[in-house]
């Protein structure tokens, strides 16, 4: 493992300090594919950069990334190469071209559905969970402003009454319905897809599985279940649900928003895949980001982190990152089964500016914890009313982060700041399919990045699996459970 005693050893400056000792814009602000990164209200120095770069070489991340890149398994608890990044064709050039294969099939079948082949569809019916649902959400509600091609609702909960309030206002003979799953075995999706079926049937459409498009790495479970081949878009098995939305699971968004706007998401993604993977550490965007994530978990030991989006087209983007985060590097052991001797992914939350201000703002000004702070926010309105809506959002995102460093000293404690409170901004120039595939990929290889050097697998994901099997075991009756769940069982259901 890396030899973290000489950043751990660094000085501590207060960020007042380090603004006092000159420029801080210089080496520490950077523009990429349309978005502008500030680090400067971070604890960042250019010695602690040239730090964590020594540390970074230790750990291998230029291999890591050249072996994610170039296919090979870096998965290696389930074997498998990750290739998220050839769907938008960066990548070793055999799975390019399956990738570009299958977008093709996907932009047919679509073509088709426009042509009606499959009746006047109006409205897009995506059942998922996690990864699969996630992605297209964040498409959808992002770029879904100016008007979508086909009405969508994305559901995820296996709570009736997810699937209930999605289908109150689609009519059953102009709906198609995406079955978004990995394996095709999901039980909260294919209990909700079922449930689907039967709204189609019970309103009297001829072939309700004539409806179904399925999304998959498993085409034969969904040929099992009733989906005629020619409505299967797959995608490979080393595409990671949570790094999905590039392929056939953002047929959704691919449908509301039109193929044009698939394909700018794609090479938006991919001019951040191609800053990721040539440029150097010291202006490499998602190496920066990752050095301060490293910084606040590893030396200042800070266990959560606070992304807060100052445009309600970005809305869902903090539970987006929540699954990208956390699933990815929620880990206890390395890679090698060893375990951790140091905190991993921390917490990450966040919400919508201005809202948080007068609510959760309160204990990241006065809190007795330190949290790390993302900014999100985007030049270019979206709106059409008075500037000064836009006007007073940016101005409140930029303030806050200001008001975070600053502080302020009061003779009534109550009333005072400590300040030196860090945060990041990453303001984009406007907010389209190039810039949104932009800032998804650059959170994807931060993360990788953070799981590099830390040694972990940031690419399996089985502490999802145990709660589930318990499930499964407690309705089949065969799971020996403690007193108290099975009283709540009890108490529940009889």
């Amino acid at each position: 493992m890396p030899n973290w005693s000489k950043i751990e050893a660094a000085p501590r400056p207060t960020l007042a300090e380090l603004f006092e000792k000159g420029d801080r814009l210089d080496g520490l602000t950077l523009d990429v594919a349309g978005i502008h990164f500030d680090w400067s209200k971070t604890h960042l120095t250019p010695e602690l950069i040239a730090d964590f770069a020594v540390l970074a070489d230790e750990a291998g991340l230029p291999a890591k990334r050249d072996a994610l890149f170039a296919g090979e398994v870096v998965n290696v608890t389930e074997g498998r190469a990750v290739e998220h990044t050839a769907e938008r064709y960066e990548g070793a050039p055999e799975s390019v071209a399956r990738a570009k294969a299958q977008h093709a099939r996907m932009r047919a079948l679509i073509d088709a559905i426009e042509g009606e082949a499959l009746g006047p569809i109006q409205h897009v019916l995506h059942i998922g969970i996690g990864g699969s649902a996630l992605g297209p959400d964040l498409l959808v509600s992002a770029l879904g402003q100016e008007g979508m091609h086909y009405d969508v609702a994305i559901v995820s909960n296996v709570d009736g009454l997810a699937l209930e309030n999605a289908l109150e206002h689609f009519d059953p003979h102009a709906t198609i319905i995406a079955v978004a799953s990995k394996t095709f075995t999901t039980t909260e999706t294919m209990l909700n897809a079922e449930s689907a079926i039967g709204w189609l049937t019970e309103a009297g459409v001829e072939d309700p599985y004539g409806r179904v498009i399925a999304l998959t790495a498993n085409p034969q479970a969904a040929v099992e279940w009733g989906v005629d081949e020619t409505r299967i878009l797959p995608f490979s098995e080393s595409v990671g649900g949570r790094y999905s939305l590039w392929s056939s699971i953002g047929f959704p968004a691919a449908m509301a928003l039109g193929w044009d706007a698939f394909e700018e998401l794609l090479e938006g993604a991919a001019e951040m895949d191609r800053h990721f993977r040539l440029t150097e550490t010291a202006q490499n965007a998602p190496v920066l980001a990752a050095f301060a994530d490293l910084y606040y978990t590893q030396v200042r030991r800070l266990s959560t982190r606070a992304v807060f989006a100052y445009d309600e087209r970005l809305r869902l983007l903090p539970d987006y990152l929540q699954q990208l985060e956390m699933e990815s590097n929620g880990k206890g052991v390395t890679a090698e089964g060893v375990p951790l001797d140091r905190p991993s992914a921390p917490i990450t939350w966040g919400g919508v500016g201005t809202d948080g201000q007068h609510a959760v703002f309160q204990l990241l000004h006065q809190g007795t914890h330190v949290v790390p702070v993302e900014f999100l926010a985007v030049i270019e309105a979206a709106d059409t009313l008075d500037e000064q809506h836009h006007r007073q959002l940016l101005l409140n995102a930029f303030a806050q982060g200001a008001a975070l460093m600053k502080g302020r000293d009061h003779a009534d404690k109550a009333r005072a700041y400590p300040g030196d409170r860090p945060s990041s901004t990453l303001l984009l120039d406007t907010l389209d399919p190039r810039t949104l595939g932009a800032l998804i990929a650059f959170y994807e290889h931060r993360t990788f990045v953070n799981a590099a050097i830390l040694g972990i697998n940031a690419f399996d994901q089985f502490g999802v699996e145990l709660g589930k099997e318990m499930a499964r075991a407690a309705d089949a009756g065969d799971q020996d459970l403690d007193a108290s769940t099975e009283a709540l069982i009890q108490r529940a259901l009889g």
